[in-house]
């Protein structure tokens, strides 16, 4: 077994308790990378925000950022803020962009936000398809100070972890995951850019059917991140994409941005994260999510097993587990189904590392490492008696010999043949056979062996049905690198000589604000500096604008930010709000 990475985060009573598979992704949020100007971009957007969604916004986001510890002034830390949800049952921890969506959503079945810990670009202030810390913390975090929310959120992660995936998820995954990260580095030829965009769109393109995992998205999507609540005429917002965004919490209210009541049809809306959305989903209040959550989960391989949910987990190619009517779980990459003529599974197979579990919890002695070649075994009644080897009582069992040391010899209904040593079985708490050990066994099925007994000890589990099947194992310790990390890295640009001149101009101007002096001369040198060596720097700007009490130098500034709104158009909403704001 792997061992596991020394800690280079803070934890706390929540974090301690995530499964090892999870915990790879968390990384140290290095708060001095932050540079004075990824402050003021913190700034900026912040106050910008607020001033706006305190009118627009659900009335448990502006409580939600006091309960949650977000300041409007700095970049929030992680254990600032983990200090501060313990008192509301949430955690948070940083990562490195976007992660797997089955790991994104367990980590929100246990109450602990992921938080992509970069900032957006100056360059794309208003909004960023890359997860950032604008994004998670002052738009996911406020929210769950609502009790009806949280649960939801932590109930949408418990059943979107079970959600199996296709290839095609993994594939759209890591392109948008590419894309992001190619946004937000700057100096990223735009040819790479177009060259990802496409590719992204290419495969959304695809005909492909709608796996769970990629339902449970857009649920999340519709809800989580762009989620409206209340009137349809007159909605709030609760989504968190749209609450960290300047431009779409303004566009999402235009009329030409459809309004929706939330229903389950959500599940079938695909969305474009490089695009705003043309459409927007309300809900009446938050425990509706739940009802309508619960009635996507009942139509989910979790609750439905069967021939459909295990061919799911053979398509998806990654570790998933079936249960079975006995209570066993069988976890691993599932491989192959033999079907009868109901279209009932009598046979399975997995291929590498296999664990057997009961109420999610290892069997002793069936880990991956003593099914480290995989697992198979038949499943239904035996022929001519019409009963499951589970349903068997004493007397049953007897007259089959199935006792501990006895030559065992039957047919399953479906014709596979079973023929070994008993050497030992594992019961439920009910007292029902779970496992059977089988010694010098051969398994046919037709005319093919499908257990021959040089393999070694056959271990022939005991259930008719399966009832349940999901993504991931039924332990969260049996797997400890279930999930593989991106091969995609997030890129760290290196910092020009000119940006590191910047910093430091916003640096001064934060000692400025911070030590409350009288000196306005400084101010003046910054201004000058900044239309000579950065003539198109708007932001520093306005924070000058913010704090000089010096009538001819703000005539200056406005003069100067006019002749960038001249030259820069794109600039003209996003500077005047700021004088406004300011």
């Amino acid at each position: 077994m792997p061992k596991e990475k020394e800690k280079d985060y803070e934890g706390n009573e929540l974090i301690d308790r995530l499964p090892k598979h999870l915990k790879q992704f968390i990384k140290p949020q290095n708060y001095t990378d932050y540079s004075p100007i990824d402050q003021a971009v913190w700034r900026y957007v912040m106050k910008r925000l607020v001033n706006y969604l305190k009118t627009v916004a659900h009335e448990s986001y502006l409580d939600g950022l006091e309960k949650t510890g977000i300041s409007l002034e700095s970049i929030p830390s992680m254990y600032g803020m983990n200090r501060i949800l313990k008192d509301i049952g949430w955690a948070a921890v940083a990562v490195d962009g976007f992660i797997p969506p089955n790991a994104f959503m367990e980590f929100q079945a246990y109450k602990v936000l992921v938080i992509a810990s970069d900032i957006r670009q100056l360059e794309n202030i208003q909004y960023t398809p890359a997860p950032d810390i604008i994004h998670e913390s002052a738009g996911h975090a406020p929210i769950i100070a609502n009790p009806d929310y949280a649960e939801y959120l932590r109930r949408l992660g418990a059943i979107g972890s079970k959600a199996i995936l296709s290839k095609h998820d993994i594939d759209l995954y890591e392109g948008i995951r590419k894309l992001s990260i190619l946004k937000e580095a700057k100096g990223t030829p735009q040819t790479q850019i177009d060259a990802a965009e496409a590719h992204i769109l290419d495969l959304q393109n695809q005909k492909v059917d709608l796996s769970e995992m990629a339902k449970i998205k857009n649920l999340q999507w519709w809800t989580v991140e762009y989620g409206l609540i209340g009137d349809i005429a007159n909605p709030k917002i609760y989504g968190a994409g749209l609450l960290s965004s300047i431009g779409e919490s303004t566009l999402c209210f235009e009329e030409k941005v459809k309004k929706i009541p939330f229903s389950i049809d959500a599940i079938y809306q695909d969305f474009d994260v490089t695009q705003p959305q043309p459409q927007l989903y309300v809900t009446p209040d938050f425990s509706y999510l739940m009802q309508i959550l619960e009635e996507f989960s009942n139509t989910l391989s979790l609750r439905k097993g069967g021939s459909r949910g295990l061919q799911r987990l053979i398509d998806s190619q990654m570790v998933g587990t079936i249960e079975l009517s006995t209570g066993l779980q069988v976890s691993g990459k599932f491989t192959r189904a033999i079907l009868n003529e109901d279209q009932k599974v009598v046979y399975f197979e997995t291929k590498g590392p296999t664990a057997l579990a009961f109420r999610d919890k290892e069997l002793i002695g069936h880990g991956v490492e003593y099914h480290q070649n995989g697992f198979s075994s038949p499943l239904g009644k035996l022929k001519n008696i019409n009963l499951a080897i589970e349903n068997m009582g004493p007397v049953d069992l007897k007259a089959y010999n199935f006792y501990d040391g006895k030559w065992l010899s039957f047919e399953f209904e479906s014709g596979i043949k079973v023929d070994g040593l008993n050497v030992t079985g594992i019961r439920n708490i009910q007292g029902k056979l779970m496992l059977i050990q089988l010694k010098d066994c051969t398994v046919s099925y037709k005319d093919e062996v499908l257990f021959s007994p040089e393999f070694g000890m056959y271990d022939m589990v005991v259930g008719k049905d399966i009832i349940s099947a999901y993504a991931g194992p039924a332990d969260n310790n049996s797997f400890p690198n279930l999930y593989h990390e991106s091969e995609t890295k997030t890129v760290k640009v290196k910092t020009t000589e000119s940006t590191k001149a910047l910093e430091k101009l916003y640096q001064k101007l934060s000692d400025y604000r911070n030590d409350k002096t009288s000196d306005e001369s400084l101010l003046t040198d910054i201004f000058e500096t900044c239309i000579s060596k950065h003539s198109n720097e708007w932001l520093l700007l306005l924070e000058l604008f913010e704090i000089s009490k010096d009538e001819s130098l703000t005539a200056d500034i406005l003069k100067q930010l006019d002749r960038i709104k001249s030259t820069q158009p794109h600039l003209i909403s996003l500077i005047d709000d700021g004088l406004k704001l300011f």
